[in-house]
């Protein structure tokens, strides 16, 4: 069984490869009603797009967005919403058939799975994928304007200072490597309520969600790793929890602090190609992304369960 889709209620699936003709996103279960043009689309994939500045990957993709279906007049019909995204800078002849596996990549993992692998920049392991996750998050957005979620840099090669990050990614890149960083995520107005206390904690997942995405290697949701360092009386702040308790928000600001590793396309591996030197600077609008889509759904579960209780 291939999964390629994510949610219970509010749902999408992702298409495409790399350096395949075209990425998108299939959209399932969005109330209909919600106003919803390209161009709210669009606002947002221009946040992750590369080719933007020098600390990012030379690709020049527009990444525009084109709306195919679930929509009219400019209002969702309720029926699935067709996402499509050109790929228009794609190089597929920059990863010849026959190739070695790369290092740090899934080219043998997904042999090891499938029998065969696309070597176009590793098909869909590629983070190119997530041009499509951001471009649905967008309509998730919709769905819980109530919500304001914001996602940023906090540190990069192990720097918190922001002054000393282009330098850092600069020096990196002319070594032919690469940095991690750490992302984090803010929910805020998220009403008491939503979520679950067992089998669909919003904590779990919100953390699965951060760890489908590619680099993402660790996850904390409010005082996280810090919390198993502390004493008991410590850690009762409501703060330290991330809006978070029993599984169930608490209506507090939800905060993420999201792990990405180092690219692992770098040169100093004899890996060529167009990659970031830093993936987690157009990673936090993936983060954004896939906060939205979790709180979508469990806005739309916590009302076909409770109604209006809890808000």
């Amino acid at each position: 069984m291939s999964v390629n889709s994510f949610g219970r209620l509010f749902r999408f699936a992702t298409w495409g490869e790399s350096h395949g003709p075209a990425i998108g996103a299939l959209v399932d279960g969005c109330p209909p009603g919600l106003a919803l043009a390209e161009a709210d689309i669009q606002h947002w994939l221009d946040a992750r797009r590369p080719g933007t500045s020098a600390l990012t990957s030379a690709r020049a993709e527009p990444d525009r967005v084109r709306i195919l279906s679930g929509v009219y007049q400019g209002r969702t019909t309720g029926t699935p919403i067709s996402l499509v995204i050109d790929n228009v800078d794609a190089r597929p002849g920059d990863y010849p058939d026959g190739a070695p596996d790369r290092p740090g990549h899934a080219d043998a993992a997904m042999r090891a799975k499938y029998g065969l692998r696309d070597p176009r920049g590793g098909g869909r392991a590629s983070a190119r994928e997530t041009a499509a996750r951001v471009a649905a998050g967008a309509v998730a957005r919709l769905v819980v304007p109530e919500v304001r979620i914001e996602a940023r840099a906090i540190e990069i090669g192990g720097s918190g200072e922001e002054t000393e990050w282009p330098a850092l990614i600069a020096a990196a890149r002319e070594a032919g490597s690469s940095l991690g960083a750490i992302v984090i995520c803010v929910a805020d107005g998220v009403p008491a309520g939503w979520g679950a206390p067992v089998y669909a904690r919003l904590d779990a997942e919100l953390a699965g969600a951060m760890m489908s995405i590619n680099a993402v290697k660790g996850v904390e949701i409010g005082a996280g790793f810090a919390a198993a360092r502390s004493r008991g009386e410590d850690n009762a702040d409501p703060a330290l929890a991330g809006g978070i308790t029993g599984g169930i928000a608490t209506g507090g600001p939800i905060v993420m602090r999201v792990a990405f590793k180092p690219t692992s396309s770098v040169a100093a591996l004899g890996v060529a190609g167009r990659h970031d030197p830093c993936v987690g600077i157009r990673g936090a609008p993936v983060v954004e992304a896939m906060a939205a889509l979790v709180l979508a759904d469990h806005k739309l579960l916590h009302r076909a369960q409770c109604g209006e209780v809890g808000r």
